[in-house]
């Protein structure tokens, strides 16, 4: 009994691997660049109510951070680095992001329709 108990707890955790590796493959995916201070796209139109990955790659010489405190999002990259962020589902709306290092001219907005 107990062999059946371990073996079924196996297969239990090994389906729940494939379906959180295919939850992750099927999330609609956006890039994001941050380079001298600057994040690209400056505006990003999204779907509202469904989750969104954000790939971000620093392709700056120096470090970035993407940041948006309402949503309670922050990357911190060095130079060359690259990471992503999953943000749950938005309400319709505006969502500014920012780097931190570099506040005087970064700024992206996100709209979700």
């Amino acid at each position: 009994m107990a062999a059946r108990v371990t073996r079924r707890a196996a297969l239990a955790a090994v389906l729940a691997l494939a379906a959180g590796t295919a939850w992750s493959q099927s999330l609609a995916t956006y890039a994001v660049v941050i380079k001298n201070g600057r994040i690209e796209p400056a505006r990003l139109e999204v779907p509202a109510g469904v989750k969104i990955k954000l790939t971000i790659k620093n392709e700056g010489p120096g470090p970035a951070e993407f940041e948006n405190l309402d949503l309670r999002v922050e990357k911190v990259l060095g130079p060359g680095a690259s990471s992503f962020v999953v943000i749950h589902p938005l309400r319709p709306g505006s969502y500014k992001f920012f780097d931190e290092f570099h506040p005087e001219h970064s700024e992206m907005l996100i709209v979700a329709k």
